[in-house]
């Protein structure tokens, strides 16, 4: 015999999960008692239930299948929400487990009952709670087919703990079905080639498999031949970078810009949605490109890579415009600039790199720099709630352990879930963290330069300054069990770069400090 927690951790692992992301409690132990007596899957302790939904979002983005994440009780998902709203964003699959009390036990309302449910719903593509100890297996394997499925994300198994004891015959084991490979509408692909053709002025806007090098190519043919502009989307969940591909620039952040990009062009969507404003604007349209410029090729889950192949094809394309080469760039003397730290982590990188990208002090500037760079992979805060950088750079090292991994950070949002460079020095993960130190909330008081407002209003500059007490930096990484130095020249983090690179027996971390 074996109970149910056994029987819901075999099917996982029988269908490729390799790696539980957990914060247990009392209602989570007896599957804490499985994932030792079930081999087959590595169980990974976060000290805030936001670093493991994070950690399975940068490690379902990287090996293209599902984490585990083990929560606690309605109120250990409530704080792992944010980091399953930028997963859902970013179309990653995660097999998201919650414990709930013993079934007879819920009509009392004790203290940690809850909801969780509604709060489940918003940042899931599939919910269940398992309803008897006969749905055990049949659940999880639907659970996990969610996850791959044609939605692709977030599917939330809660788990009774009483069913997690129950004793189940031991030869049940749910069998997760096949999933079907991407597939893409050949009548959109020649009504594209038909537009394109047009040489009329045109975008692609890429997002999803249309970054992979495969559908970066293709596109490169396509713009060859017809003068189509390529754009990523602002926060791509996953894109290829470096000597070899073409210099693919993020349509903008801020609308006046991204706007100007798009405008007076026919707007091809290739694994992107249709363009809005980040935030509603007054007087500024939250949509950035009129409706009728917008045309679809493929859709977020898609084989947005294919299409593209097939317009190409479709347009004799046979030649990419120039790729990017690897090439070094000059860095002067003096104090750090976000610009400065962009181009000497570009220069840094070695072969295959993944970098995990937070804040806009350092990120734009670093992704503008690294298309001289070795070939590398980015990821991006897809959904906008902060605390994901730190996260996603532990969940992508675990998945990728022959790569390695920088987290290129703001020292704000990294307050957020600072807890996982803890997660990172304990499995002895070599991930290069980069702490962007300007001491305050940027994006903030750009936003309030934006609206008119002072900067430096008493309670604007307690609202949006990181100075009084200034953050500890080198403390706080000791603290956790990760060596740390500070930059406050070009030189000086060149030369703790250098370092870093060498350091393979766990994390490091350098503060970079802006004037």
């Amino acid at each position: 015999m074996q109970n149910g927690a056994c029987l819901v951790l075999k099917t996982a692992r029988d269908a490729g999960v390799r790696v539980c992301f957990a914060n247990p409690g009392t209602t989570e132990m007896p599957f804490v008692g499985a994932l030792d007596m079930v081999p087959g899957v590595r169980a990974v302790l976060g000290l805030f239930e936001g670093v493991c939904t994070g950690a399975a979002d940068g490690y379902g983005r990287m090996a293209g299948t599902p984490a585990m994440t083990l929560l606690h009780l309605g109120p250990g998902h409530a704080n792992g929400i944010a980091n399953l709203h930028n997963a859902r964003r970013a179309r990653t699959p995660i097999l998201n487990i919650v414990g709930d009390h013993t079934r007879a036990h819920l009509k009392y309302d004790s203290p940690l009952t809850s909801d969780i449910e509604s709060l489940a719903r918003p940042v899931s593509v599939w919910y269940r709670s398992v309803a008897t100890e006969a749905d055990l297996a049949r659940d999880t394997a639907e659970a996990i087919q969610a996850t791959m499925g044609a939605q692709r994300g977030v599917a939330t198994l809660v788990l009774p703990v009483d069913l997690q004891s129950v004793s189940v015959d031991a030869t049940l084991q749910g069998v997760v079905p096949k999933i079907p490979a991407p597939t893409f509408d050949r009548q959109r692909v020649a009504k594209i080639a038909e537009l394109l053709g047009s040489k009329k002025p045109a975008v692609l806007l890429m997002g999803d498999r249309a970054l992979s090098e495969r559908g970066q190519r293709a596109a490169a043919r396509i713009a060859a031949v017809t003068g189509a502009v390529c754009l990523s989307e602002t926060f791509p969940a996953r894109t290829e970078r470096g000597a070899g591909l073409p210099d693919i620039d993020r349509l903008p952040y801020f609308p006046e810009p991204a706007r100007e990009a798009l405008a007076g062009r026919q707007v091809v969507l290739a694994g992107a949605l249709a363009p809005v404003t980040y935030f509603g604007y007054e007087g500024i349209s939250s949509e950035l490109a009129p409706p009728e410029s917008i045309a679809l090729l493929a859709a977020p889950g898609e084989a947005a890579d294919q299409a593209l192949e097939a317009v190409a094809d479709c347009l004799g394309a046979t030649q990419e415009t120039a790729a990017t080469g690897a090439e070094l760039w000059n860095i002067e003397p003096g104090q750090l600039t976000p610009q400065a730290i962009g181009r000497i982590l570009s220069n840094a990188l070695p072969e295959n790199a993944i970098v995990s990208v937070e804040g806009g002090t350092c990120g734009y500037p670093f992704v503008t720099a690294s298309a001289r760079a070795r070939r590398h992979t980015v990821l991006t805060n897809t959904g906008g709630a902060i605390g994901q950088g730190l996260p996603v750079a532990l969940g992508a090292a675990v998945a990728c352990p022959e790569r390695r991994v920088f987290a290129l950070q703001s020292d704000g949002s990294a307050q957020y879930t600072i807890q996982s460079l803890w997660t990172m020095a304990r499995e002895r993960l070599p991930v290069v963290i980069l702490i962007a130190s300007n001491r305050r909330y940027a994006i903030l008081q750009t936003e309030l330069t934006r609206g008119g407002l002072p900067t430096d209003a008493p309670n604007s500059r307690l609202l949006t300054e990181l100075t009084d007490p200034a953050i500890d930096w080198m403390s706080l990484s000791r603290g956790y069990g990760v060596p740390a130095e500070r930059a406050t020249t070009t030189l000086q983090l060149v030369q703790a770069l250098e370092r870093a690179l060498a350091y393979r027996e766990g994390p490091c971390l350098i503060e970079m400090c802006l004037p």
